[in-house]
């Protein structure tokens, strides 16, 4: 992407979590219980490139999503957008990004409201901006953004409730509501898996057909590295709170260098990638985030663990241009190499 230009930035960012404790614990505790949904995530993301966050439930890849757009509060680190730094305690200008930046959610039957007719779902943004102030303007401007957003003819649906609709179609709709200010950078937040895996590739599609013709920077956080690889230029693997691994897809895939990227594309289904490899079943869940283990945070279900393993926490170590992973081992054998 070296031709591209940065959308969004990021820069050592921590969301840090108070665990309200019951009267008795609090009073006999030593020390307060946090949890560290982010801890130290630095990332570029460019125009024209879609960046997939993956990892198991409880790792922070939506808590991260979210802090990027202030939706959930940074607790240090910074957010840069085009280059500029993002004050997050300056509303207008938190609102101008937020013209720019928006979310796609996971669940299509929660994001519209069941008593708003679809053409006020997908012009919200416009009147919460106050843009474009008459109907008639806005009502080209939703079916435009519907027919983008693979819903034609869109006046067919301007004036239907969200119970006339599919799924698949719903979701669709909050992808209109999402492209209507023309945005340059958006999270989508597991956006298929709560659909039929039927109509799963057609949404996929709308989101690659929409970052080549608008040149749009996504963010894709999904817990299944199948769909990450189909759709990713680059692939980042998060768990409990930092980036173990990044790379391109096909270096994920197929250079792949974490033993945690390893166990999560041991059971991808997808018999090309898999054919001459072993399942490795990760034993246990992730550990209590308020409770996370010294040295690597991996070291609990790591078969390749070692003294060092629970003592030191690794770095992100670069193996190749875009190819950044964060395992003792691996950086032991480059030393060895160089």
């Amino acid at each position: 992407m070296k031709n591209k230009q940065k959308i969004v930035s990021i820069n050592n960012l921590k969301v840090v979590f108070d665990i309200k404790q019951s009267f008795i614990n609090e009073l006999f505790s030593k020390k307060r219980k946090i949890v560290k949904a982010v801890d130290g995530i630095s990332l570029d993301i460019y125009e024209g490139e879609i960046v997939s966050l993956v990892g198991e439930s409880g790792s922070g890849k939506t808590t991260l999503g979210k802090a990027i757009l202030n939706l959930a509060p940074i607790s240090e680190g910074e957010v840069f957008f085009k280059g500029g730094t993002v004050d997050f305690k300056n509303k207008k200008e938190v609102k101008k990004f937020r013209q720019k930046a928006q979310m796609i959610f996971q669940d299509p039957y929660q994001t519209l409201d069941p008593k708003s007719l679809i053409f006020d779902a997908v012009v919200e943004p416009l009147e919460v901006n106050n843009m474009l102030k008459t109907v008639a303007e806005r009502k080209e401007k939703a079916v435009k953004a519907l027919e983008d957003s693979g819903m034609a003819p869109g006046e067919d649906f301007l004036y239907r409730y969200p119970y006339e609709l599919s799924g698949g179609q719903r979701q669709r709709v909050a992808i209109a509501g999402s492209i209507i200010l023309n945005p340059d950078f958006i999270v989508a937040d597991e956006p298929v898996s709560m659909l039929d895996v039927s109509i799963r590739t057609g949404i996929l599609k709308l989101l690659l057909d929409l970052k080549n013709s608008r040149d749009l920077a996504f963010l894709f956080i999904t817990h299944d590295l199948s769909l990450a690889w189909l759709i990713s230029d680059r692939i980042a693997i998060m768990y409990l709170g930092i980036i173990v691994e990044i790379g391109t897809s096909d270096e994920i895939i197929k250079e792949c260098i974490h033993p945690y990227t390893k166990a999560l594309l041991s059971i991808m289904p997808v018999p090309e990638v898999n054919k001459n490899r072993v399942r490795k079943v990760l034993t246990g869940e992730i550990p209590d985030p308020t409770e996370i283990p010294k040295g690597c945070r991996f070291n609990t279900r790591c078969e390749f663990a070692y003294d060092r393993c629970f003592v030191e926490e690794p770095e992100l170590t670069k193996i190749s241009n875009d190819h950044f992973v964060a395992c003792h081992l691996a950086t032991e054998e480059i030393h060895v190499k160089s």
